[in-house]
């Protein structure tokens, strides 16, 4: 990964940071996106140290929209290219809360601003040449079903409920951005980290977090965790590879309901109309 430049959003913590670390030792430059500012630059002198040439921090809510542009426009500024987007950041919350944009909040940081934020990126990651983007989902996608009614749950809301159809929407962007990208020299694919012991449900509350604290011994380390995105993001094994879904660095076959074509198209279109990119 020498003289690759590599944008992991949620490096602080969990598998994202990890991710970031990793990357960092196969010497690629590394710019990540974090919330938290004294988090973000406590990291930068470990990756250097770790073995990264460079590393570079840039602040942002991404559950806002207008902070997803503002990322977006400070990268696009600096960078004339990307080689490696990692599209990790993402929560599972308790009770129901609209952002200050009016979204609820997983569907914003879950799935609307991994949409967003490749958009707004791709120019660079298609100037690289070649270059990979590695959205991280979940097998908890299987439950989930699309609703284009009730799309940010205002009615039947439930925190896991949330997070899995959040889950889904990451494999039903993946697909349909793989299919708009062919003969582009940019790949996309999807990862399933498995059940991470990370901060992972940290935002959540009352049962929720209660059933979480019960299971988590049970849990992958993150280490364990970010294998598939790191293979993803660096190996010389899925060069050219897009539009998959992969877990434990293998192929591995979604719900039907993500492979559904009319669904992908339709999201994509609704989720285009909601950020303000449709037209």
């Amino acid at each position: 990964m020498k003289g690759k430049r590599i944008v992991v959003t949620g490096a602080t913590t969990g598998i994202g940071r990890i991710t970031a670390l990793e990357l960092a030792k196969l010497g690629a430059e590394l710019v990540i996106i974090a919330r938290d500012g004294a988090k973000a630059e406590a990291l930068l002198p470990e990756l250097k140290a770790a073995g990264a040439p460079a590393a570079h921090a840039h602040l942002a809510d991404l559950s806002l929209m207008s902070s997803v542009r503002a990322v977006a426009a400070e990268i696009n500024a600096k960078y004339d290219r990307i080689d490696v987007l990692v599209n990790n950041a993402g929560a599972i919350f308790g009770p129901r809360i609209e952002t200050a944009e009016g979204h609820e909040r997983t569907f914003a940081l879950n799935h609307l601003s991994y949409f967003l934020l490749t958009h707004l990126l791709l120019d660079r990651l298609k100037a690289a040449g070649k270059a990979r983007i590695v959205n991280v989902s979940s097998d908890a996608h299987r439950p989930a079903r699309v609703d284009f009614d009730n799309l940010e749950l205002k009615t039947g809301y439930g925190g896991f409920k949330a997070y899995c159809l959040s889950k889904l929407m990451n494999l039903l962007f993946t697909y349909e951005l793989a299919r708009r990208l062919e003969g582009s020299g940019v790949t996309v694919n999807a990862a399933h980290p498995g059940p991470v012991a990370s901060g992972f449900g940290s935002s959540s509350s009352g049962l929720m977090r209660f059933g979480i604290a019960l299971v988590r011994p049970f849990f992958l380390t993150p280490a364990q965790g970010a294998r598939t995105s790191i293979w993803l993001a660096s190996s010389p094994a899925v060069e050219g590879v897009s539009g998959k879904y992969f877990a434990k660095r293998k192929e591995k076959q979604p719900s039907k309901r993500a492979l559904d074509v009319e669904t992908q198209k339709r999201l994509w279109a609704e989720t285009e109309r909601i950020v303000g990119l449709a037209g």
